[in-house]
Parts: structure tokens; C-alpha cells; sequence
């Protein structure tokens, strides 16, 4: 049966591994690459503040790119940005042109990810789309991973992962380009309703734009802290994958206990763990190679899997209906953080070392304890037999609004009529390709 889901949407899947293995590799070539030329910290942060500033804006303005000239042709202009400008930076040793690239790359990422996301909304039915939205998470979640762990493959010296980076994109384009199915319905435009955002619930509001701030800091900033404190290329790429891991397997046992117990004492558990974590790192600055991987697992653990709980916490008070609107606006929301949290971190570590890295995130989840334990006094959670299930979501902005469709948490899609002879059954025709 679930062979029987899957098959319509296979190839775009395998796709969507190929451009989350490229975009992985890209993302940790880049700061690791930079910082062994010599680029200042501050412009190493810009990286991660340029790509997150164009995939925000590209969640707003993709669409209309296209409405404008269709799915396929869209998604092939996107795409072939991206490979170009991956062997781009790999002949242009220049942090002014990586920071202004990577603007484009982000723009260009968020348009591929709306497309392949819309794809899959178009083949889901009701039956088969949690099945179809739990893969894709896992997907690019393997696919980012499966990146990052390239590295200790090669020399980051030469210009060779830059041209495996265009490899990798050039692949992702042709499940897509191959592929006769009809095109889906207009990509959704997205809108960002803050002060609704934060009547619905103040904690995720401002939890989640924390939550972005320090994984933001970590995610842009956190290969250039392993290089500065003496880690092999191999042992950052290990590093950033063993945070990112870590808080896939804590989503789920936080998430159960969410489910019983008021959110906001999760969060604030969590939150305060990883900010005793940081500030562990940044007070002892250890130089042993497995207490730096100990600590950070332990820190990936317990921040990635804030931003899953915030959403859930926020989704009790909405209804199903609205479950698309206010999780698209609370991951953009995220998106803005992720925008600030490089910017800032960039300076902080120029003045107080790579250590200072975690200075920043553990500002940041220190706030989000304290805002949760005070919001706590102040608002009763919602009963616990009428809260929504915690299902894990993907943090980060490499998933668009558009994703949000496929959760079995959204209202249900609207079911094919048959309005004439023999239409229902071309409709199951159409499914049944692949895709």
C-alpha cells in the first residue's frame, strides 16, 4: 500500500536528496573554505545573514517568477543559479562576491523548494500525504547531512567540492525536467501577519525568533568556531552533523512529553539546557575533541527541538484551518532570525574568540526560558485533550511555507469530483505517473 503511495512522487524525491546534498555541501564548504583564506569573522557571519535574507525574500517574490514563465522553467532557471553560482565561488575567491552570491543562492533555494514542495502537494492525497510530508523532512534532513559529510573526502584547498556542489545541482534538475506530469496549481502567496502572529501565541512569537537567532549564529557561524578552535575539517563537518542529528532524535521523546504536560515548561527545560551548554563552551572553552562533540550533541539535543514545540504550542490555539497560515508566518518568522543571529555573531566572536560563538545562543535560550516561565504564570495552557498531537517540523528555512500543506496537522485537501464519465478515472491516471 504505502509502495503504492510513494511511486507518483519517487522521482521528485530522489531529486529533492540531490539539491539538499548540494545546498549541505555548499553551506559548510563555504565558512570552512573562508576562514583557512583568512576572512574576517564578521564577514563569514554575512554568509549566513546574505543567504537567509534572499531566502525570505524568495519566499515572498518566487512565486510570481512563476506565475510569469511556469513550474518547469522556473525550477530550471533556479536550479541552474544555484549550480552556477556554486562553481562561481569556487573561481572567485572573494568574500564580497561569496557574500553577495549567496543572497542569490538563498532566493534561489527558496524557489526550488516551493516548487518541489507544491509538486508533492499537487500528487498527495489525504491517504498518503503524512506518509509523503514525514519523508521529505527525512529527506532533506539526510540530504543536508549526507552533504556536510563530503567534506572529509576531499580538500576543501582546491576547487573540487565547488564543481561536486554544480554536480549535485545539475542531477536535482532532471527528475523535474524528465518528467511528463501535468504542473501544479500556483505556487501560494505567502504573507507575514505579525501582530497576528503574536495575539496568537507571544511565546512562539518570540521563542521562535530567538530559536532562529541562535541556530542561525550556529548554523552559519559554527564551522568557522571548529576551524578557529583547532578542528580538522573532517571533525567540523562531524560536528555540525552530530547538533544536527541530536536534535532530530530528541524531537520526538520532547514532543510526547509536550503532549502531556503545559509546552511552555518544555521549552523552558530545553531552552535552559542548551543555554547551560553554551555557556559551559564559552566559560571552559574545552580543548578535548570528544568533550567539544559531547557538548555540542547536547546542545543540538536540546535547541533543534524547540522550534517543532513552539509550532505545536502555537497550533493549539489555532484551528486547522489556520494551521498553514500561522506555521507559514512562525517559519518566516524563523527565517528573520536567522537573519540576525549571523550578523551579530559575526562581531561577538571577532571580540571574545570562537568560544564566543556560544555567548550569543546562550543569550538567546536563556530569554526563551525566562519569557516561557513568565508566560506560564499568565496564560493557561490549552487542555491536553484538546491539544493538537505533536508532529516533528523541520527547523530551518530550507523548508518553505509551501511544505506546510503536506502536514496531516492542515485541513484536509479537497477530494477529485467526477463530474462526467470516465474523468475520475483519468484523474487516478495522472496520479499514478511519476513525478
Amino acid at each position: 500500500m504505502r509502495k503504492n503511495l510513494l511511486l507518483p512522487v519517487t522521482a521528485l524525491l530522489l531529486g529533492t536528496l540531490f539539491l539538499f546534498l548540494g545546498n549541505g555541501l555548499h553551506s559548510l564548504l563555504l565558512p570552512v573554505r573562508g576562514t583557512a583564506e583568512g576572512y574576517p569573522t564578521i564577514v563569514l557571519g554575512l554568509l549566513g545573514t546574505s543567504w537567509a535574507s534572499g531566502f525570505v525574500l524568495g519566499c515572498f517574490f518566487a512565486p510570481n517568477v512563476v506565475k510569469r514563465i511556469g513550474h518547469v522553467r522556473a525550477f530550471s532557471v533556479f536550479t541552474a543559479l544555484t549550480a552556477i553560482i556554486a562553481l562561481m565561488t569556487g573561481v572567485m575567491i572573494d568574500p564580497v562576491s561569496w557574500v553577495v552570491l549567496r543572497a542569490v543562492t538563498g532566493f534561489s533555494t527558496a524557489g526550488t523548494s516551493m516548487i518541489i514542495e507544491s509538486w508533492l502537494n499537487e500528487r498527495a492525497t489525504n491517504e498518503s500525504r503524512g506518509v509523503i510530508f514525514s519523508l521529505y523532512i527525512a529527506i532533506t534532513l539526510v540530504g543536508v547531512v549526507g552533504g556536510q559529510m563530503m567534506i572529509p573526502f576531499g580538500e576543501t584547498s582546491t576547487t573540487f567540492f565547488f564543481m561536486i556542489c554544480g554536480i549535485l545541482y545539475c542531477v536535482a534538475m532532471l527528475p523535474t525536467l524528465l518528467s511528463k506530469a501535468a504542473t501544479p496549481q500556483p505556487l501560494q502567496q505567502v504573507r507575514l501577519d505579525l501582530r497576528g502572529l503574536y495575539r496568537n501565541s507571544p511565546v512562539s512569537f518570540l521563542g521562535i525568533l530567538l530559536v532562529g537567532t541562535a541556530n542561525g549564529a550556529f548554523g552559519t557561524l559554527g564551522a568557522v568556531f571548529g576551524r578557529q578552535a583547532g578542528l580538522s575539517d573532517s571533525t567540523v563537518a562531524t560536528m555540525m552533523s552530530v547538533a544536527i542529528f541530536s536534535g532530530a532524535v530528541m524531537q520526538l521523546p520532547a514532543g510526547r512529553i509536550s503532549d502531556r504536560v503545559d509546552r511552555r515548561y518544555v521549552l523552558a527545560v530545553l531552552a535552559g539546557v542548551a543555554a547551560l551548554a553554551g555557556l559551559l563552551l564559552f566559560l571552559f572553552e574545552p580543548g578535548q575533541v570528544w568533550i567539544v562533540l559531547t557538548m555540542i550533541a547536547i546542545y543540538g539535543a536540546a535547541a533543534n527541538a524547540l522550534y517543532p514545540i513552539a509550532v505545536s504550542h502555537a497550533n493549539d490555539f489555532a484551528t486547522a484551518e489556520d494551521f498553514v497560515k500561522v506555521s507559514g508566518g512562525l517559519l518566516l518568522l524563523y527565517g528573520i532570525g536567522t537573519i540576525i543571529g549571523p550578523t551579530i555573531g559575526g562581531p561577538v566572536m571577532t571580540a571574545a574568540g570562537p568560544y564566543g560563538l556560544f555567548m550569543i545562543t546562550a543569550a538567546a535560550h536563556m530569554l526563551i526560558t525566562v519569557y516561557a516561565i513568565v508566560r506560564s504564570r499568565r496564560r493557561a495552557p490549552v487542555p491536553v485533550a484538546e491539544r493538537e498531537t505533536f508532529s516533528p517540523v523541520n527547523a530551518g528555512t530550507a523548508t518553505t511555507p509551501e511544505s506546510l500543506q503536506l502536514s496531516p496537522r492542515a485541513a484536509p485537501l479537497d477530494e477529485p469530483h467526477e463530474d462526467a464519465d470516465g474523468v475520475e478515472e483519468e484523474q487516478e491516471e495522472k496520479e499514478d505517473e511519476p513525478v
